[in-house]
């Protein structure tokens, strides 16, 4: 029987890419394209997303907000 989740509340870091480029992944290289954005992993790894699925599930933490108020 299938159950439902929620997506445990991680803050990550990230940058958006204004050149191509290859990240090393844990699952090996992949292709980030100019627009996408890095995300640097709970364990330090990189991976690129898409803007628009970055978009649909991230949003950007105010640089005073105290970080208990989103784990």
């Amino acid at each position: 029987m299938k159950k439902k989740f929620v997506k445990k509340p991680v803050v990550i870091e990230a940058y958006q890419t204004d050149k191509e480029m290859v990240i090393q992944t844990l699952e090996g290289p992949m292709q980030a394209s100019v627009g996408d954005w890095i995300i640097t992993g709970i364990r330090g790894e990189e991976y690129p997303c898409k803007p628009d699925v970055f978009d649909r599930t991230y949003e950007e933490v105010p640089q005073d907000t105290e970080l208990t108020a989103y784990i």
